[in-house]
This record gives structure tokens, sequence and C-alpha cells, in this order.
């Protein structure tokens, strides 16, 4: 009877390490670290859509809930933020912009006259998670106001399932357009020649589409000066690109998550998502569109590997009905035209090698540049997706930091 504790408990020691173990490319450093936030997320995914069966609320609610609590408790942990006031001289307010709510950070006072740089900020969460109030970024916003001396606006723009593209495209649209009116630069001290738009992942995407926007609205004395993509998601067309296959595995955006979102955001039937996978649902776009997400020709040889491209022609079951909002740039930037690129402000794009949204950002950068725009690549061979965000303990990752820093140093020489 002695031996039966030992044995349960070897048995529950192996099972948890086979829960845990991902294979993850010899590149990475930290591996168990990212296994271990990796199996934090699954175990947090499988509970809320176990949840969600037994009747609970959208199991999105149910993961938004659980990565707040954890959120908190990180901020409790290292007891240095507030929800709002000032810390460490950042003076930090929640309101509305023309109707979206936002946070605004602003630095101390430069004295009379003097004028700071703004930044617009989305976060990232696959247009479902996240909020720019909590935990990594509302540190990121912190520390970028504070050393960059610059009003930084992070935008709660609404979220799946409550709402669908094009609604969060058009909140931040919205509080884009209200942060560049004379009256708010004015009243923040914000020098309108050195004012920059961000995001990362599905933030990334949404700063991108709201770039092109207003560069195309000739209605706007104001622009944006920068904008700055952090391994942004930008086209709906392709999900067998190099990095979506030779990723599809790795923590912590798997491919067919990635996929997943995509119909989720765009109001689509996750049933589609074996199309998706197989690329069945582009088979019928015109040549030139193609053009725009054929990675054959944008990327570097590095980067396509030995991988072929996988273009359904005609699909074998059938033509997949058209998801509404697929081939609309406000969606997928990367399929605008080389005109609309060519207004386009100068552009910081940060990728990761073991990023699924690795060759969006590579082919968005070249598309850019062909179209004359002033482009930074800041590539991270170690980096994976979301690593920018995790700089702080228990999850903090040295490549994170790099690219953080990479981040702020361009912001600082460039805006």
């Amino acid at each position: 009877m002695r031996l039966l504790p030992v044995v349960v408990t070897l048995l529950l020691t192996v099972a948890v390490a086979y829960y845990v173990y991902t294979p993850l490319p010899d590149a990475i450093q930290e591996p168990w670290k990212l296994m271990m936030l990796d199996a934090a997320f699954r175990t947090t995914m499988h509970l809320s859509r176990l949840q969600a069966w037994l009747g609970s609320d959208h199991y999105i609610i149910s993961v938004r809930q659980s990565t707040e609590g954890f959120d908190g408790l990180m901020v409790g942990l290292r007891g240095s933020e507030s929800s709002g006031g000032v810390m460490l001289g950042v003076k930090v307010s929640d309101m509305t912009f023309a109707g979206v709510p936002v946070r605004v950070y602003e630095p101390p006072a430069g004295g009379e006259g003097h004028l700071r740089r703004g930044l617009l900020f989305f976060h990232g969460g696959g247009w479902a998670l996240g909020s720019g109030k909590k935990g990594a970024y509302d540190s990121l916003n912190r520390m970028l106001s504070d050393e960059l001396n610059t009003v930084v606006v992070s935008v709660e723009y609404r979220l799946y399932p409550e709402v669908h593209f094009p609604e969060p495209y058009l909140d931040c649209l919205a509080a884009a357009k209200h942060f560049l009116s004379p009256k708010v630069q004015a009243k923040y001290a914000i020098d309108p020649e050195r004012v920059a738009v961000a995001g990362d992942s599905a933030g990334g995407n949404l700063a991108a589409a709201v770039a092109q926007e207003i560069s195309l609205d000739d209605t706007m004395s104001g622009k944006f000066s920068v904008q700055a993509l952090i391994y942004p998601v930008l086209q709906t067309l392709d999900f067998n690109t190099p990095s979506y296959l030779q990723n599809q595995h790795v923590p912590i955006l798997y491919r067919s998550v990635m996929v997943n979102f995509w119909l989720q955001y765009l109001g689509a039937d996750l049933s589609l998502q074996s199309q998706w996978l197989a690329n069945n649902h582009s088979s019928n776009i015109t040549p030139e569109l193609r053009a725009r997400v054929d990675w054959t020709a944008l990327l570097l040889p590095k980067h396509k590997k030995n991988y072929k491209p996988l273009i359904v022609e005609k699909s074998s079951q059938g033509a997949v009905k058209e998801v509404p909002g697929m081939l609309d740039v406000r969606a997928a930037p990367l399929l605008a035209g080389p005109e609309v690129l060519a207004k386009c402000p100068r552009a910081y794009i940060l990728t990761c090698e073991y990023d699924v949204l690795r060759d969006d950002g590579l082919m968005y950068a070249r598309r850019l540049q062909d179209a004359g725009v002033t482009v930074t690549v800041d590539h991270y061979e170690e980096g994976f997706h979301g690593c920018l965000t995790f700089v702080k303990w228990p999850f903090e990752f040295d490549v994170g930091k790099r690219a953080l820093r990479g981040y702020l140093n361009w912001l600082q020489n460039n805006l």
C-alpha cells in the first residue's frame, strides 16, 4: 500500500510533463519557460471551452476573465502598477475619444511651449482578447510615455463575440481621427509632425489599416508621421506561407488558432477552418490580388526555404461561399493597391522567425518599400509570437526584452 502514493505521484508527474512538453526549434532560448507559458494558455482555453459547454458564457468571455485574473496577480507580485493617477511621473486618465474608451498616458510637463510626441496604440489579442489597461500593455505604454516624453493613447476597441468586423476597425479609426484633431493635439501639447500609430498582432492589423485610411483622407489636416507594426496579421488569403507551415505548431500562436481568430473576426462559420487551412477559400481570386500576397516574389530566399506555394485553382469540394470582409483592405491591409501604400507613413515592422505571422510582416515591408515608403524591418531570429510583451517575471524572455528595447529605440530616433 505504501507503494501506491509513489506510483500515483510518478504517473501524475509523467502526465503533467507530457502535457507541458512541446517540441520547439533549437534556436528558441528558454524553451521550458515557453512551454510552461503555452501550457497555461492551453489550459485556460480548455477550461473555458468546458465552461461554455456546461452552459456558462461564451468561451472567449471566460478566457478574458481568466487572463484578467492572471494580469491582476502579476500586478500584485510586481507591486508597481495602479489603475490610474500618477506613477513614475506619468499621469494616467481613462476617458473616451469620439465615444470610444481610451487610456491616456501623459509624461511630465516639459515647460511652456514644449511640444511632445504622440502615439496611438492598439493592443493585440486576435480581435477577441486583451486590454490596453492591464498587464504588459499598460506597463509598456507607461514606460514608453515616460522614456520618450510621449502622450500615449491606448484604445479599448470593442471585441468579439460582442462585435465583428468592421466594428473594431471603426472604433480605432474614430479614435485616430479624434486624436489627430488640432484641438486635441493642442490640449496635450503634441507636435503634429511627430505622431505615430502602433499595435501588435491584431493591433498591428488595425494600426496598418487605420494608417492607410488616414493617409487617403484629404479632409484631415493631421496625419501620422510613422507607423510601428509589431508582428502584425495582415492577410486572409494564404495560410500556407512558409512561416505558417514552419511554425504551425510553435507556441504561442498556432496556425489553426490564427485561422479561428480570422473567422471569428469576420463573422464567419468556424466550420470553414479546414477550407481556409487548405486555401480553398482563395481559389477564385484575381491574378492582381494574388500578386499582392505572392510570397514567392515578396520574400527573400532565406525565408522561402524549400516551401512550395499552395494555389487552389478550383476547389475540389466546390466553391466556398465568400466570407464578408475577406477581401476588404480594412481587414486585410496587405491587399491594398500600390497607390494606397505609396501614401502611407514611414514604417517600423517587427517580425519573429518562429511566428506564423512572420511572412505577413515581411511581405508588407517589401510592398511598402516597392511603393517608395521608407521601412525598417527589425527581425528576431530567436523570436516567437508575443515575445515583446513577455518581459516581466515569471515569464520574462531575453528576446522579449531585446525586442522591446529595439521598438523603443526606433521610436526614439524616428518619431
